[in-house]
């Protein structure tokens, strides 16, 4: 079972790093045009590459434990990635993140942990 949970808490960090990636880059890309000169501004936006790779390896992560594991537990587990997120949102971005939503990604783990035992 500790496995189950280890493999799941790394692939919500990669799944919760690259939606933190992902916006940093699109911060990053400036105002959006559909011009070829914005599309190519974007290949050189290291952000989205580095989200590719960390979507990547989420993935890889995902495949293996939907390979091994029952759905009925792997699944739950991937709420793990609404806490990193929550982290994220207070360290990264400094959003303000109300005892609400704290609240709220409590009680998903606290069903996490139901279904685990």
């Amino acid at each position: 079972m500790w496995k189950l949970i280890s493999l799941s808490i790394l692939q919500s960090l990669f799944l919760c790093g690259g939606q933190v990636l992902l916006k940093l880059g699109l911060v990053k890309s400036g105002p959006f045009s559909w011009s070829a000169a914005f599309f190519r501004s974007q290949l050189t936006n290291w952000w989205f590459p580095a989200c590719g790779v960390s979507f990547t390896v989420a993935g890889v992560l995902w495949f293996y434990l939907l390979k091994h594991y029952p759905f009925s537990i792997a699944y739950p587990l991937s709420c793990i990635s609404y806490i990193f997120g929550m982290v994220a949102a207070l360290l990264v971005f400094g959003e303000q993140v109300s005892w609400l939503q704290w609240l709220g990604v409590l009680l998903i783990m606290a069903g996490c942990a139901l279904i685990v035992k």
